[in-house]
């Protein structure tokens, strides 16, 4: 008894370490973004001693360099929605219908080929899409279509949706496959058709999974940086068509740092940006939080 009680006190006492261990390196990774979201705040809000909040966010001129300075962000902003709207209106359905193919259509040959393809179109560096963008792309929409410049916002939004679509189709893959295959298993005992049941059981259970990657995918588009400085075209004005160059938040943060004076009023307008910029991501990640607990309840509900 007494040998059997020691070696239940040293278990307790390895995993008491072991909890203490996890909860440090939890307890890292909280206190690094609240370090990173401090600093962000206060190198961004002294600007807001030259311009209201009001005038930053929604003022349409960009000259933080003229004398007085535009710090009006708008366009910024409207930038990086268009060309995040429209990655994603291409790269969702391309994102989940490629999982579903992957995960109920194609045979493990295929699969074999496909999915490793998908995954390495994920590693590649966004410096390399966006020098295929601005080389390869972009001279080919000039020419067809006969436009001013190929660097433009539906040229970003090219490329970021090639970055998205690994990202959505990995994520709604794994949601697809976590449903339990007795659900589809009774749906096809029940008579219904392959694509019955894919529509009326898989995606209802995975629908949870599935939204969380799709706003993942719209974050990283929201906040890609180097594929925007490359072929957006670097315009600081609102978009009146998908042919127009825009700049991003991002591009401009990217663009400007090196040539803003340190702790100047462009200096924390940029910072400010990045604020925004983090804002806007932070609300992206909660979106997908409250997405995805509210579709698996309804889901667990429906099944």
């Amino acid at each position: 008894m007494r040998k059997g009680s020691k070696k239940g006190k040293s278990r307790r006492g390895r995993e008491r370490v072991i909890r203490c261990i996890f909860f440090g390196v939890a307890l890292a990774s909280i206190a690094t973004l609240g370090l990173i979201a401090l600093f962000l705040f206060v190198e961004g809000l002294p600007v807001l001693g030259k311009v209201s909040v009001t005038d930053f966010v929604f003022g349409k001129f960009w000259y933080p360099t003229d004398e007085p300075p535009d710090f009006g962000i708008f366009p910024l902003i409207m930038g990086s929605v268009c060309v995040t709207a429209v990655s994603s209106v291409i790269s969702i359905p391309l994102g989940v219908m490629t999982a579903l193919y992957l995960a109920e259509c194609a045979s493990a040959r295929v699969r074999e080929w496909v999915k490793p393809i998908v995954e390495l179109l994920a590693s590649l560096p966004s410096v390399v899409i966006g020098f295929f963008g601005m080389v390869i792309v972009a001279p080919f929409l000039q020419e067809i279509l006969n436009i001013p410049t190929g660097l433009n916002l539906f040229n970003a939004s090219l490329m970021l949706a090639f970055m998205s679509i690994p990202t959505i189709c990995s994520l709604s893959e794994d949601a697809i496959f976590s449903v339990p295959a007795e659900l589809k298993e009774a749906s096809l005992a029940l008579g219904a058709t392959h694509w019955e049941t894919i529509a009326r059981v898989i995606l209802p259970a995975s629908i949870s999974g599935i939204s969380t990657a799709v706003i993942l995918g719209m974050s990283r588009a929201m906040g890609e940086t180097m594929v925007v400085l490359m072929v957006a075209g670097g315009a600081a004005k609102i978009p009146t068509s998908l042919f127009d160059p825009v700049r991003p938040m991002p591009a401009s943060i990217a663009a400007e740092m090196a040539e803003a004076p340190f702790r100047g009023d462009h200096y924390y307008a940029l910072f400010a940006i990045a604020i925004v910029l983090f804002l806007f991501t932070l609300a992206f990640n909660l979106v997908a939080e409250y997405i995805s607990n509210k579709y698996r309840q309804v889901g667990a509900a429906t099944l």
